[in-house]
């Protein structure tokens, strides 16, 4: 029974959902205006990466996002994804000269490209929501595994007592399905260019988002400001409104003075960029 269902299953273009995923990141990185974020015009708040680095980092990740579709398309155990997922970091390390560039992605992609190559492979729906809710299957491994104690992220969340990636994950990503997918589909059907689209995406998630890179920077403030000066910014019309531009530019200059950068939220970012893109394929 178990050999008729898989010859039943639809072939599923792992290679493609790899290319895509790989594609969602260089969208994000060759954004711009950003605020604290490396840009290939400027390494916003960080002083040990810039976008040199974040393309040597894709070009190690190329073929992680592949085998992660095809472990997911085989409907694999967390335990196997984890294992491809702990590869890729390394690649990404010896790749970078241990800088990390891509430890959030890694783990966020890597399982919305297994829960889309899932997807497919059960014949269920593609939409971005619906491979949000299919990252779930995964959830007892997700909550189960074993957490770093001494991690920077997670002394950050025990501090703060606020959920983590992992946390996301396990619910479905309810940012991504609750907030970031509506408002990039709204904001290119409004007729916002990509480039302002992705960028009015990006403050949304900033204003909305306990971001752990936010905290770990400039703790509690830190994280508020942010939050606040990206409620604002949205207020005023975001990408919408005539000049939004020069206001992120400028909000940008205030990040880096703080030495603020919000990666988590441009990891959702590039999340949601992955999650509209493979609707199609």
């Amino acid at each position: 029974m178990n050999a008729v269902a898989n010859v039943l299953r639809p072939c599923v273009d792992s290679a493609r959902l790899g290319r895509l995923a790989v594609g969602a990141l260089h969208a994000e990185l060759a954004l711009a205006p950003k605020p604290g974020l490396v840009t290939p015009f400027d390494p916003g708040s960080h002083d040990d990466m810039d976008a040199g680095t974040f393309l040597r980092s894709l070009f190690a990740l190329r073929h992680y996002f592949r085998d992660i579709a095809l472990a997911g398309a085989e409907d694999a155990p967390f335990s196997a994804l984890c294992t491809l997922g702990i590869q890729a970091e390394a690649a990404m390390l010896r790749a970078t000269g241990g800088i990390n560039t891509h430890r959030g992605a890694v783990f966020s992609i890597g399982l919305l490209v297994a829960a889309a190559a899932r997807c497919r492979s059960m014949r269920q729906p593609v939409s971005g929501e619906q491979v949000c809710l299919g990252v779930q299957h995964w959830s007892p491994g997700l909550l189960a595994a074993p957490l770093d104690p001494d991690s920077p992220g997670q002394r950050v969340r025990a501090r703060h007592r606020i959920a983590g990636v992992r946390e996301q994950a396990a619910a479905g990503y309810p940012m991504l399905r609750g907030l970031a997918l509506p408002t990039l589909r709204d904001a290119l059907a409004a007729g916002l260019p990509r480039e302002a689209a992705l960028c009015h995406t990006l403050m949304a998630l900033v204003a909305e988002l306990d971001d752990i890179n936010l905290l770990h920077r400039g703790g509690a403030e830190g994280l508020h400001w942010a939050r606040a000066q990206a409620a604002a910014f949205m207020a005023e019309g975001g990408a919408f409104a005539a000049g939004w531009r020069a206001r992120l530019q400028q909000l940008g200059e205030a990040f880096v003075a703080r030495r603020l950068s919000p990666g988590g939220s441009a990891d959702l970012l590039a999340c949601s960029v992955f999650l509209l893109q493979q609707e199609a394929v």
